[in-house]
């Protein structure tokens, strides 16, 4: 009996190595094959096209789902994030040109609906937290 629960517990552990299987840690390697997102709103005929590998990755996993925020706390949160944006587009021996590669005309006068506000605050997100980058807003999640 004492061999039986040896042979047993030797078993378990060799069936248990066998079956691991190796992992990726770079889930956004799978999904960056056509990732192009669209954010408009066609009655205002507004349109933002962002080519970013890992965006729409970041939009369906890890932002908050929509209804999260209030359309008036996305719409301040862009004001000020679109602000900072388009100085850095400015400024292009002091930030990266390839993140900031053109300004965005942004109207806090225009209600540009929901979804294109909160799919522009996410993609602030999105580079803050992909490329590092402290804008004057928190946008952290």
């Amino acid at each position: 009996m004492k061999y039986f629960f040896y042979v047993f517990l030797l078993g378990f552990f060799i069936y248990s190595c066998s079956s691991t299987r190796e992992r990726t840690m770079e889930p956004e390697a799978n999904f960056t094959g056509n990732d192009t997102v669209r954010i408009a709103n066609d009655s205002l005929e507004y349109e933002i096209i962002i080519i970013d590998p890992g965006y729409s990755y970041f939009l369906n996993t890890i932002a908050r789902p929509e209804g999260y925020y209030s359309q008036s706390y996305l719409e301040n949160k862009n004001q000020f994030l679109v602000t900072d944006y388009n100085q850095r587009v400015r400024q292009p021996f002091r930030y990266n040109p390839n993140i900031y590669e053109q300004e965005i005309n942004y109207q806090p006068n225009i209600d540009y609906g929901y979804d294109v506000n909160y799919k522009l605050y996410n993609y602030f997100v999105y580079l803050s937290r992909k490329y590092n980058q402290d804008f004057s807003v928190p946008t952290r999640l």
